[in-house]
């Protein structure tokens, strides 16, 4: 069973943010101040992603324009202008 890209690609984006907040809870300082502590993680989160996610962000982006590519419907448009020009026409 092969495991879809965009699942492991939120997984190790959810890691990247709960391993540095969860570091960060341990030190005496950010008990206190939890909200800094999120900001932080959110921040080295977003930077390890941009580093080291390189390879499943670009396997979702791949899935994602293979998806949007096949489920536009593959009609013309000239037959689509005439199939709309046919339906405007007066009715005699």
């Amino acid at each position: 069973m092969k495991v879809p890209p965009v699942l492991v690609y939120s997984v190790l984006r959810l890691l990247a943010f709960l391993v540095p907040l969860g570091l960060m809870l341990l030190l005496p300082i950010f008990r206190q101040n939890w909200l800094i502590a999120v900001v932080f993680a959110a921040l080295i989160g977003l930077s390890l992603s941009l580093l080291f996610l390189r390879q499943p962000r670009a396997a979702v982006a791949q899935g994602l324009a293979k998806r949007r590519s096949g489920s536009r419907a593959q009609v013309p448009d000239e037959d689509a202008e005439d199939d709309l020009s046919a339906d405007e026409r007066p009715r005699e």
